[in-house]
């Protein structure tokens, strides 16, 4: 029977021996899936893209939903490489809602990343900053201030793209508080410095 259960985006174990032609099935989308990683390592993206391609074929024909969500992360992947951002976004979209179905947050928070670059590389930034935001809740959800800081740092650049400046310069203020909570005196004065130059119109 096929895993239904979201595992890690980057693992995809071992598939339980079955008899028949079935296993083959399985092994070749596996393979498939490997190859893919390998050659998307060795910086092949077009033919990394044909590999998860196949493997996510393979998937879908076995009904294992946790290598649909896998393959289909790693296609989008080869795509965003390959500059092939909306390519990106449908496959990263595919992989984000099997994982949201099986409550999987730590992979939707993962693709909600790549996503959001994908959508600032096609000039989207509105719905960039939809994720953005969403990412940013998890990581007050999870008390997790090292994540909110990385985050706001996005959201800074993702207003500025769209000139907004002086929502550049709020974002840039909420990582000063943090930094200024944390006793990080140098990077909080340097986060309000950048902050204040924005306001004026630097």
């Amino acid at each position: 029977m096929a895993n239904e259960f979201i595992q890690p985006l980057q693992n995809i174990g071992p598939v339980a021996k079955d008899n028949g032609g079935a296993q083959e099935e399985e092994d070749q989308a596996r393979k498939d899936y490997r190859e893919g990683r390998k050659l998307y390592g060795d910086g092949e993206y077009a033919q990394a893209a044909i590999a998860f391609h196949n493997a996510l074929r393979g998937f879908e024909e076995q009904g294992d939903q946790a290598g649909v969500a896998n393959a289909s992360d790693r296609l989008g992947d080869a795509c965003l490489a390959r500059d092939e951002y909306a390519m990106a976004v449908a496959n990263y979209q595919r992989a984000h809602d099997i994982c949201e179905k099986e409550d999987d947050s730590f992979s939707v928070l993962a693709l909600n990343k790549k996503m959001a670059a994908a959508y600032r590389k096609l000039g989207d930034q509105g719905k960039a900053l939809e994720l953005l935001y969403d990412i940013l809740e998890h990581y007050r959800l999870t008390s997790n201030p090292k994540g909110a800081v990385e985050v706001l740092i996005v959201i800074a650049e993702t207003y500025l793209e769209q000139g907004e400046r002086l929502k550049g310069a709020d974002a840039y203020r909420s990582v000063a508080s943090i930094h200024a909570r944390f006793k990080h005196a140098r990077l909080a004065e340097e986060f309000t410095k950048r902050a204040v130059e924005l306001e004026q119109g630097e």
